[in-house]
């Protein structure tokens, strides 16, 4: 895997979001990929990932270290500054620098023109690492993080009076709830409508000691502010909800640490399910995966086939001759579009149907069940490299985890095509 790999064209993009200006001298950029590679491919913590190269040469070869180092390469922290610093965007160039290998430019482009390949496409979504939230425990989850900011606030602004809280009735009250196996609806509202009394009491009461600081004085730091913002966006959405009698609300926040999580229903056949993470819109070429489309907002998956298809053509030239797709993205404008670009779609043709011949029926039969390979790679992706356990807590480290994720199964792939097994 070591001599496959394009090395000198990742490091570039790498070094290409160093600030070179100030710092210490970073860390080599072919042991940071590499790392992240060795990482993701075991499915490994952090701290793991470190202790399992400083054990082995092998690995610290395939680093392009030419000395064996027995200690740990860098800090494990290091990880969360590297994927804040390449994010999606950076893993997406990197997989477009592997795919170029793995299809280098022909010399001859008479025919640059003329659409060539397939290209695969669909959605799914990336799942954080959250607990399944209900709206129960995120109120309850809620009236403790205001609870933590009043204490906070309290320490600082002692000998005054400490607000009110009522925190052993009310998570008595919550509990009382909670560890019911059976609850009713009536017994869920009761308890809720008594839990949003309490966290709104703690938001007055938060606001009233803010009060208190001079305006250079702040006394909450910038995870406290921002949980304060989302205890408070929290509070309303819930609040609607219980008022209207409705279990749904734009922007819903699911998870008080993670509030950019949103939930996705998704399902097939009748039988409809509510993931928890960003949704993406994966293209597939010739078992090579590049996200095109990172959304944390549920979206139609429909309105990506021609950002797909572009994309396509930015690497090889040229248009798909067919892109294989399922019936939602066959819509009467990604038909047109496919037809005015000479694109072939697996999608069945509007108007009175047209015999056809044995081979023809073969043919697309065919065609329409080679879009199982992009499914394979979704599972490959959440069963063999936790796709479905999005373990990064921050936006922008979560979105380069999965960028990371796609980039893994692209080098592997490249090493599978140059005679290396996995």
């Amino acid at each position: 895997m070591g001599q496959v790999g394009p090395w000198d064209t990742l490091a570039s993009i790498y070094h290409n979001k160093l600030d070179r200006t100030m710092g210490r001298k970073s860390v080599n950029a072919r042991v940071v990929i590499g790392t992240l590679i060795i990482k993701h491919k075991l499915n490994l913590t952090d701290e793991e990932t470190l202790q399992i190269i400083s054990e082995n040469p092998y690995m610290q070869f395939f680093l392009g270290l030419d000395v064996f180092h027995p200690d740990s390469l860098f800090s494990p922290s290091l990880f969360v500054e590297i994927r804040k610093r390449l994010g999606e965007e950076s893993f997406d160039e990197f997989n477009k620098a592997v795919i170029r290998v793995a299809f280098p430019p022909k010399e001859s482009q008479a025919d640059e023109q003329k659409n060539k390949g397939k290209l695969q496409i669909d959605a799914t979504v990336a799942d954080q690492y959250i607990k399944y939230p209900n709206d129960l425990d995120l109120v309850n989850k809620a009236r403790e993080e205001g609870e933590k900011l009043i204490d906070h606030l309290y320490k600082i602004l002692q000998p005054a009076v400490k607000p009110r809280t009522y925190r052993k009735v009310a998570r008595q009250r919550y509990l009382s709830v909670a560890k019911k196996k059976k609850k009713t609806t009536m017994e869920i509202r009761k308890v809720i409508r008594y839990l949003l009394n309490a966290l709104n009491r703690n938001l007055k009461s938060i606001s009233k000691m803010l009060d208190e600081f001079e305006p250079g004085n702040f006394p909450l730091n910038k995870k406290q502010q921002k949980t304060l913002m989302v205890l408070h966006t929290l509070y309303e959405q819930q609040k609607e909800m219980y008022d209207q009698k409705k279990n749904t609300v734009a922007h819903r926040i699911v998870s008080i640490s993670q509030p950019h999580v949103r939930p996705i229903v998704r399902g097939k056949m009748g039988k409809k399910g509510v993931e928890f993470g960003a949704k993406i819109g994966l293209s597939l070429m010739d078992g090579f995966a590049r996200v095109n489309t990172l959304s944390w907002e549920a979206y139609n998956e429909s309105k990506d086939l021609q950002r797909q298809a572009e994309a396509y053509k930015a690497i090889f030239g040229y248009y798909p001759e067919l892109i294989q797709a399922d019936k939602i993205y066959a819509t009467n404008q990604n038909r047109k579009w496919c037809k005015q670009n000479n694109i072939r779609l697996t999608a069945k043709p509007k108007g009175k149907s047209i015999e056809k011949t044995y081979r023809e029926k073969k043919k697309e039969k065919q065609e329409f069940n080679e879009r199982n390979h992009i499914e394979g790679k979704f599972g490959q992706a959440k069963q063999g490299y936790r796709l479905n356990e999005v373990k990064a807590k921050l936006k922008d480290t979560s979105e380069g985890w999965i960028g990371v994720i796609i980039f893994v199964l692209n080098v592997i792939k490249l090493a599978q095509i140059n005679g290396l097994t996995f």
